[in-house]
């Protein structure tokens, strides 16, 4: 294994020894009881976001637990500065994509900004269009104790259901920053009673954004479903990072905790690059690439 330029790099023979422990000798359809599973066992939990198929049968193939069909999309897809433009529609649209790519990971859609918020109806209505309509198998929702109602009408239907603590994004205009959150002991109290609320209630997990690493191994100590950090120590039960951010496709957003095992803005840039000489210098396509 090598870093140049923060960016990881893996050998093949190592990227062959990975995929055989973790793909070849399991080949099991992830569910939310697995990732339970996983967790009593101490098994690290590998999550990432897709929004399309061909990404999605990418990342499934080298052995990803979890397929985040994220609001992030309102990010990386659209190009709008926050997620919260992203409809429920677009959400299905996505999700239905990623579903068709993925044969061993669960799919876990997002539930996008103003389809769970403070109408527990609306929300279920919501989380059934998204079940009914992409196929994916859960749902995410941010928040904690002030979507408890939405959150258990949900579940009431047999619809599994992801908890969000710590930074959540769709709520970016109330923090007003994407600083790091629960630093201070009322909101670290909190957030812990929010992790435990949503596991007696019914939820299969948790995703903890940007908190202090010492309170997201107290949170993974303390519920006994499986906790996903992004931003959040190595304590926790399993990661997750945008897709985008990690192969180096979306080279504007460089946190703390985002590690680059990928340069393909260059690589890309560099290969069209290339085909646009080619084609104006008549070079492309040759004889042998003609009819």
């Amino acid at each position: 294994m090598s870093a140049l330029s923060g960016i990881v790099t893996y050998r093949k023979p190592v990227i062959e020894n990975i995929m055989s422990t973790y793909t070849s000798e399991d080949q099991r359809k992830v569910t939310t009881m697995r990732l339970i599973e996983m967790k009593r066992r101490g098994e690290k939990i590998a999550m990432l976001t897709a929004y399309d198929y061909s990404m999605a049968k990418l990342i499934d193939e080298a052995g990803v637990d979890v397929i985040l069909v994220g609001d992030s999309a309102s990010n990386v897809m659209a190009g709008n500065v926050t997620t919260l433009p992203m409809t429920l529609d677009q959400m299905i649209y996505h999700a239905k994509s990623v579903v068709k790519g993925a044969r061993r990971a669960l799919v876990v859609c997002d539930m996008p900004f103003g389809t769970y918020q403070g109408n527990p109806i609306e929300a279920l209505n919501s989380a059934i269009r998204i079940m009914k309509e992409s196929h994916a198998e859960a749902v995410k929702m941010e928040g904690g104790a002030e979507i408890r109602e939405s959150i258990e009408r949900i579940l009431s239907a047999g619809i599994p259901v992801m908890g969000h603590l710590g930074l959540t994004p769709q709520s970016i205009n109330k923090f007003g920053t994407y600083a790091v959150r629960a630093k201070e002991e009322a909101e670290a109290n909190k957030l812990i009673e929010d992790a435990k609320m949503l596991e007696e209630i019914g939820c299969f997990g948790i995703v903890l954004e940007k908190i202090p690493a010492a309170l997201a191994k107290r949170v993974a100590e303390s519920v006994s479903i499986p906790v996903i950090g992004i931003g959040a120590g190595g304590g926790v039960d399993g990661q997750v990072l945008v897709m985008h951010d990690m192969l180096g496709i979306n080279k504007d957003f460089s946190p703390k905790f985002l590690r680059r095992y990928a340069d393909l803005a260059t690589i890309i840039n560099e290969a069209v690059g290339h085909y646009v000489s080619d084609v104006k210098t008549s070079d492309f396509p040759n004889e042998k690439e003609a009819y």
